[in-house]
């Protein structure tokens, strides 16, 4: 039992040595990282451009733009770029090629997504879900496809940006679905490109306080859905089922959202650094807790609980 104790620890601690070996002479290198407006992406282009990192930082409007280049060194260079316009992506693709030239890409964060509406099945349109599919999967898909190239040139790394609902189905919409997507496309991509030195590494947030995941925002965006619903489809449901289900998210996002967005960047920055990237992060107490736990479980177990 000695020995196997041991053993155990001695393994652990190799573990631990080679998850902290770190890339050297990355000073310089460039990186593309999407969805930089708010939330992750703001705070990723942020961190790694005083880190020494070339950063391309992508937004969806002007304004986040702006504000994002006036906090921000000379050579934190800004484009717009919305992800479910292929023609934007290919240009953008194009002039992040003539920028870094022989040098390659080293890191690629696909970090741009949308929650879209989560709400029962039977109350969507395929629209509702359309949209959360365009951004979160088919758009991550395309830029990841045409930065690509240049990701094999530099030998460098892919972050997907996933979520602890790319494994768990805890709300219905198109979020989940686009997530389970990410999920599986991640995996292929990170075989696929084994054989060329290319990383490929896959987040999985929990509930953190950002704009996609705003509860008021979330709950609100429900409401409207409910409001518009046929009579028949609210009296199957019961006149009160709203307010009751808004109590319970309610109650919910108090006991797991993550406040502190910054454990997600450091996990970008661990796979764009690390000389042995994991595969998969969990990130956030949450998930760590409850949602990767629980996505691990029998069925039964899971439709109980949820």
């Amino acid at each position: 039992y000695l020995l196997l104790f041991l053993g155990i620890i001695s393994l652990w601690w190799h573990w631990r040595a080679r998850d902290r070996m770190k890339v050297t002479n990355l000073t310089g290198k460039y990186i593309f990282i999407t969805g930089c407006d708010t939330g992750f992406g703001n705070m990723a282009a942020k961190i790694f451009d005083k880190k020494g990192f070339r950063v391309f930082a992508s937004c969806l409007t002007e304004t986040g733009a702006k504000e994002l280049k006036a906090v921000t060194s000379k050579q934190l260079q800004t484009v717009l770029l919305d992800v479910r316009d292929s023609v934007s992506v290919k240009k953008v693709a194009a002039w992040v090629k003539a920028e870094v030239q022989s040098e390659g890409l080293w890191g690629l964060v696909n970090n741009a997504g949308i929650m879209g509406p989560a709400a029962p099945t039977d109350w969507l349109d395929i629209e509702h879900f359309r949209e959360p599919i365009e951004v979160n999967l088919i758009g991550l898909i395309n830029v990841t496809i045409n930065m690509l190239p240049l990701i094999k040139k530099a030998k460098g790394r892919i972050v997907n940006v996933s979520s602890v609902g790319g494994c768990l189905a805890f709300c219905g919409g198109g979020y989940i679905p686009s997530k389970f997507g990410v999920e599986g496309f991640n995996d292929s991509l990170r075989r696929d490109m084994k054989a060329f030195g290319v990383k490929v590494c896959c987040i999985r947030p929990g509930l953190f306080k950002t704009a996609l995941s705003n509860p008021a925002k979330v709950m609100k965006e429900k409401e409207v859905i409910w409001n518009k619903l046929p009579p028949d489809i609210k009296k199957q449901y019961g006149a009160d089922y709203f307010q009751k289900d808004a109590a319970k998210k309610q109650k919910l996002s108090k006991i797991c959202l993550n406040m502190d967005i910054s454990p997600v960047v450091q996990c970008m920055e661990h796979a764009l650094t690390s000389l042995h990237p994991r595969a998969h992060y969990v990130v956030g107490q949450d998930a760590k807790l409850f949602w990767n736990p629980l996505s691990r479980m029998p069925a039964i177990v899971q439709d109980f609980l949820l």
